[in-house]
């Protein structure tokens, strides 16, 4: 599975795409508007989505319609906030739903409960009624139609301002869930991980924001395990640091929901009892970093207790893999984004990482531009550092998205998703190794 986001269209059209690699396509974004109607971002989004549909249905490749997003949760909150409006909601979906021929629905509210970006409106009922609209959704869209969501690693917020301990329900009317296990630090000073596969170290004050912590969280409230999708990030971020480090604690983030966690993280080191359909006897395990086969959690480092700071203890590393292919360069990288983001291409583009075949037969990177490529132990995520400009880019490689996919495939997901589809490079190495790990 993987987000065709509409603003990748111009470089990146739907006839570009090889399906053969993808079950599933979320096409990002359609918005809600005041009167609960759905409305595009870019005027050029509804034929893009009509070729896109056109082409993935000349293959076996379906198509969901992604609705919301960061930028387009403002009004979830009222339009599923009373019986008036979740049908007027429910109707105005299913005719856009008829209209393009689509396959599903997937509902990117960021967040239900609290406000996410600035100006989203929200409710303390806001959990409540999301469950109430989505049993008439439900009966409104046709049998066939499937319905996702795009969530947090934590579960819904209560009335309370707490996660719920119940989300057994919410099994019932979504056909699975993505996980977004990314954008945990973005870009910041000193840097942290993007998409923590573990708390390895046991040490971050975001210990919610891992793919081992979310899957827990989730299967603890009664979600299915095998309605689970683990999100993955084709990008990274990069921030101004000289540190050889990740960190691993937030300075300022003290939400309820991470107490909540602190109360519960023991679950995180023991088995959870779950079969195929959430209720029966088959044991999985869980790998968190305690001896399963994402590794140890310190390579055995005699200094990783050292380079305190005032956001706690760094998390653990292996030292550069390679020296730098251009170690005599200075360049400093290019980012497109006002927010730091670099898609995983342009790194590749931009000659700070540089493919090989490996020894396995498949693709590594290794670094270029004068970077160098550690390894967080913690996370079990890659990061580069580029001392001359004083760069870090916290991102995933071939490497740490097969640990992912490999991870999904042991606990029972349903499958991953990678956000998104044009992240990738054009010989599609991200998407190939995951397909491997998952044995595909």
């Amino acid at each position: 599975m993987a987000y065709y986001p509409d603003w990748v269209g111009g470089e990146f059209p739907p006839e570009k795409i090889d399906f053969s690699h993808y079950d599933w396509l979320d096409f990002a974004f359609a918005l809600p508007n005041s009167r609960f109607e759905l409305v595009w971002d870019d005027d050029e989004a509804p034929s893009l989505l009509s070729r896109l549909v056109a082409a993935a249905h000349a293959t076996t490749t379906k198509v969901k319609l992604s609705i919301g997003g960061w930028t387009g949760s403002k009004y979830f909150s009222p339009a599923v906030a009373t019986d008036d409006s979740r049908r007027i909601f429910a109707n105005n979906i299913l005719a856009v739903y008829n209209a393009y021929n689509l396959d599903g629905i997937d509902l990117d509210w960021e967040y239900p409960g609290h406000e996410g970006d600035d100006g989203n409106l929200y409710d303390p009922a806001d959990t409540s009624n999301f469950l109430a609209f989505l049993k008439v959704l439900r009966t409104t869209l046709p049998p066939s139609a499937k319905i996702s969501a795009a969530v947090q690693t934590l579960p819904f917020l209560g009335a309370d301002g707490d996660p719920i301990n119940d989300a057994s329900e919410f099994g019932e009317v979504f056909d699975w869930i993505l996980l977004m296990n990314y954008d945990t630090w973005e870009s910041s000073s000193p840097p942290g991980p993007n998409a923590p596969l573990y708390d390895a170290c046991n040490n971050s004050t975001q210990p919610a924001s891992s793919a081992s912590a979310g899957v827990v969280a989730w299967a603890k409230a009664g979600f299915p395990v095998s309605k689970l999708v683990l999100g993955l990030p084709s990008y990274g971020y990069v921030s101004r640091s000289s540190s050889e480090r990740l960190r691993t604690r937030s300075p300022w983030d003290h939400s309820k929901s991470h107490h909540w966690w602190h109360e519960h993280e023991d679950d995180e080191k023991h088995h959870v009892h779950e079969d195929d359909e959430g209720e029966g006897d088959a044991d999985w395990h869980w790998w968190s970093g305690h001896g399963g086969w994402g590794g140890d959690n310190h390579n055995g480092d005699e200094d990783d207790d050292e380079d305190d700071d005032d956001y706690g203890r760094e998390g653990g590393y292996r030292p550069p893999k390679s020296p730098p292919a251009n170690p005599d360069s200075t360049r400093p990288l290019t980012v497109v984004d006002s927010d730091g983001q670099v898609q995983f291409r342009d790194l590749v583009r931009q000659g700070v990482l540089i493919p090989s075949i490996g020894a396995d037969g498949g693709v590594q990177y290794t670094p270029g531009g004068g970077f160098e490529r550690y390894w967080d132990s913690c996370s079990e995520t890659p990061f580069l550092r580029s001392t001359t400009p004083g760069q870090i880019v916290t991102y995933d490689d071939t490497e740490s998205l097969a640990l992912k996919a490999r991870f999904a495939k042991e606990v029972g997901m349903m499958g991953v998703n990678i956000f998104d589809v044009h992240g990738d490079t054009e010989e599609h190495h991200l998407i190939n190794a995951i397909r491997g790990a998952m044995g595909l």
